[in-house]
């Protein structure tokens, strides 16, 4: 795992396994502005290192605005796609309201995209899955 930017509020690492992975860990709340940069600057990293799985830790983001949710879901989810993702693993906030608005955009999102997304409370679980270290209908997660 390659620590590729350190920023307050973000983490971004590289792994390079069976499929490379791009880790994004949430440190705390970001406000619109910053959310969507950051969330740009991990697409462009994605692209640079061709990677196929994202790992999304959302354990420690804070509150997310429906409207960063729906950006996402038509600016960047498209962007990923491009890349070549196949796996996307999302680790579920603790914050009870995010973790059910980001569920809800997740879903809603997965009808539309030639991806895997799931959601998962184990970071291990997640990386392994991302990475390609774990078959996609392998259930014991």
């Amino acid at each position: 795992m390659q620590l590729l930017i350190s920023y307050p509020y973000l983490d971004l690492y590289l792994h390079q396994g069976t499929s490379r992975a791009i880790e994004a860990q949430w440190k705390g709340f970001v406000g619109s502005t910053v959310l969507r940069q950051a969330t740009l600057e991990c697409v462009d990293h994605a692209r640079a290192h061709g990677i196929t799985g994202w790992i999304a830790d959302d354990r420690l983001l804070g509150p997310v605005r429906p409207i960063d949710l729906q950006w996402i879901a038509t600016e960047v989810l498209p962007q990923l796609v491009v890349v070549g993702l196949k796996r996307f693993a999302r680790i579920e906030a603790i914050d009870p309201l995010n973790k059910m608005l980001i569920g809800q955009a997740q879903e809603t999102a997965q009808q539309h995209l030639p991806f895997e997304l799931q959601a998962f409370t184990d970071l291990d679980a997640a990386r392994s899955w991302a990475c390609g270290y774990v078959d996609a209908t392998d259930t014991s997660r």
